[in-house]
């Protein structure tokens, strides 16, 4: 498609190149913790699960969260990069090339947004911090700590490869574990990973380049990055700004999933809509069911939800770099979709949407028109316990 000022849009429906590898379109399911690997390894509803996305048309779906290291899980059971867990992951990636749609594997290390009591494990942070729903502090992460979840991502990006995946996403937000080194709020460090970006930026940039610098263009590389964290003194756009900039000059990524808000500190803030206090109360384990009693309605505060509500803060950082770009928040249906490649976005991913409405991108296909009928209500959310749906599904 041509605009009028004579710019070509490229078609979000047809092919498109992200590193090495060729997706049949533009839209990537995004990551969602699916809630259906009880014992750390796949299952068939985990791969029945993705299967509906594949089949519905996206290019790619995500699988979340595949944890680097065991004190990096953000619940217990979640998938990790275990010789036990590797045929799992095959099966997994072969019925996702079946039905012509590639595969990505979300990894990263949650930091102190672990649960220390549940997983019997410290939970780990850029500086030692209370964190108030789970009721717990997490420590600060040593210098050998850095080095041991630095080559941790190497080996998850290695064994993705091996086991078929086409892509990895690191989670670089969402106050997860190099989330917090990000933020000048979370990142009270007087070492070479503390103080300036520059320093608080080294750790996301050192794993990205050792990902790179050990898989190659095997699979494509992208890594999701705040824009905001949603709290005063938190990492923000201008800093994302920068962050991005300097990933690109390294050279270590195939592509950059724009996000923001912070799980640990104002999780809304990235899905926006209404905030589901009385059904996340009724399901938590103590100690969080206390927590979210105690100061839930300041931990999810609602936000008004619009149509690719992050679009403002990542034309921004569009305007800054030539780097493949993914919109993601807000994106629902062909419209949004189409705003995004007129604003000059390579990709989106959708959620909310797709738990909604699976079958969405070939619904748009077929008719040329289509809208999730997701009114963001927000209770897929707590569904993660007993498998992630969309509440309002049969």
């Amino acid at each position: 498609m041509i605009t009028d000022s004579g710019t070509t849009v490229p078609d979000a429906f047809a092919p498109a190149q992200l590193g090495p590898v060729t997706l049949r379109n533009r839209i990537i399911k995004s990551a969602t913790f699916e809630g259906r690997t009880p014992k750390g390894l796949v299952t068939d509803e985990l791969i029945d699960f993705h299967r509906r996305f594949a089949s519905g048309g996206v290019g790619m779906t995500t699988v979340a969260y595949c944890a680097v290291a065991p004190e990096g899980r953000t619940a217990p059971g979640q998938l990790q990069w275990t010789d036990e867990a590797m045929p799992g992951l095959r099966r997994l990636t072969d019925a996702m090339h079946a039905e012509g749609a590639a595969v990505s594997a979300q990894i990263g290390h949650a930091g102190p947004v672990a649960p220390p009591k549940a997983l019997r494990m410290p939970a780990l942070a850029a500086s030692r911090r209370f964190h108030l729903t789970g009721l717990n502090f997490a420590q600060a992460a040593s210098a050998a700590d850095i080095v041991r979840i630095t080559q941790a991502h190497v080996n998850a990006a290695l064994r993705a490869a091996e086991a078929g995946f086409d892509a990895i996403e690191m989670h670089f937000g969402h106050g997860y574990l190099i989330s917090s080194f990000l933020s000048e709020r979370l990142n009270h460090r007087t070492d070479s990973y503390g103080g300036s970006l520059r320093n608080r930026a080294r750790f996301a940039r050192e794993t990205a380049s050792a990902v790179r610098d050990a898989v190659g263009d095997r699979i494509a590389i992208l890594a999701k990055v705040n824009m905001d964290d949603g709290v005063p003194g938190g990492f923000w756009l201008a800093e994302a700004i920068r962050l991005v900039r300097w990933l690109e000059e390294d050279g270590s990524l195939d592509a950059v999933v724009l996000t923001a808000g912070s799980s640990l500190e104002n999780p809304l803030y990235t899905f926006r809509g209404d905030a589901p206090l009385k059904e996340f109360e009724a399901v938590m384990p103590q100690p969080q069911k206390l927590g979210i009693k105690m100061v839930g309605k300041h931990f999810l505060r609602t936000y008004p939800y619009q149509d690719t509500y992050l679009l403002d803060h990542a034309r921004q950082v569009r305007a800054a770099v030539d780097l493949p770009l993914v919109l993601l928040g807000g994106v629902t249906g062909r419209e949004s979709i189409e705003r995004a490649m007129t604003e000059g976005f390579e990709f989106v991913e959708m959620g909310r949407a797709l738990l909604s409405d699976p079958d969405l991108v070939n619904a748009i296909q077929e008719e040329g028109v289509g809208q999730s009928l997701c009114i963001h209500c927000n209770k897929c959310m707590v569904t993660i316990y007993r498998g992630t749906h969309c509440v309002l599904r049969p």
